[in-house]
């Protein structure tokens, strides 16, 4: 899954963090294959308000168009989407995810399975570098017997990744998939894929809803000059009221 997630009140903010806490921590293997991924300079450069000039958006309507209840949303983020063409960005619109229904189920795609598994090895690696303790792995508190299981699981979770969303990036050379708010969020865990989420208007009731921009491994570059300079073009966030 991915490794490093943040809630900043802003795209700058959440940048500033990422350059802070990205780096190689050799008690996390994961973050070996990442760590290549960061710039020399940090992450910081690529705020750019103009960054969405000659950038190709993919829009995924189906199903996440259809999450949205309250009119008023949709018709912002159509509002949204001839900023994003102003502003330079080429948009790719009514792209389809293959095998996404099956992708958004934990059950069915074996997100689920994956979790635990990749708890388990956590757990043990945690475990076994205890100094005092005479609990040493897994093994010494529930049965593992479920080994074969989860290796299929992650294996159909890469397999999903590859032919649905690996795919429609590269077919479509986008450099990255746009949706409303952050129901796609199984689509780029499962294959640990970056994305941002930004403020995007408030429905009808009062309540914010965001848009998500999300790539490949190796994206944050595009990823953070796409959001900030979406963020510049509309600046929508205002300070919450605190008010029930």
């Amino acid at each position: 899954m991915y490794i490093a997630r943040s809630i900043a009140r802003t795209v700058s903010d959440a940048v500033y963090v990422l350059d802070i806490i990205a780096g190689l921590d050799y008690n996390d293997p994961a973050t070996a294959t990442w760590s290549r991924y960061i710039p020399l300079g940090g992450f910081k450069q690529y705020l750019n308000p103009y960054g969405l000039k000659g950038k190709r958006l993919g829009i995924v309507r189906n199903p996440f168009f259809g999450f949205i209840e309250d009119p008023a949303v949709t018709q912002a983020f159509e509002k949204h989407f001839l900023t994003l063409r102003r502003e330079g960005a080429v948009l790719v619109d009514n792209l389809q995810i293959a095998n996404i229904d099956i992708i958004l189920n934990q059950n069915k795609s074996g997100e689920a399975v994956a979790l635990i598994a990749e708890f388990k090895l956590s757990l043990n690696a945690y475990l076994k570098g205890l100094e005092v303790s005479p609990v040493r792995s897994l093994a010494d508190i529930i049965a593992f017997n479920q080994k074969n299981a989860d290796l299929a699981a992650l294996a159909n979770l890469a397999r999903l990744s590859k032919e649905g969303f690996e795919k429609l990036m590269t077919d479509n050379k986008l450099d990255a998939l746009v949706t409303p708010g952050s129901t796609v969020a199984p689509v780029l865990a499962i294959g640990g894929f970056p994305g941002i989420n930004v403020p995007a208007g408030y429905d009808s009731q009062g309540v914010p809803f965001g848009i998500n921009f999300g790539g490949l491994k190796g994206s944050e570059q595009k990823l953070i000059e796409i959001a900030f300079g979406f963020e510049q073009a509309t600046k929508i966030r205002k300070p919450p009221s605190f008010k029930p």
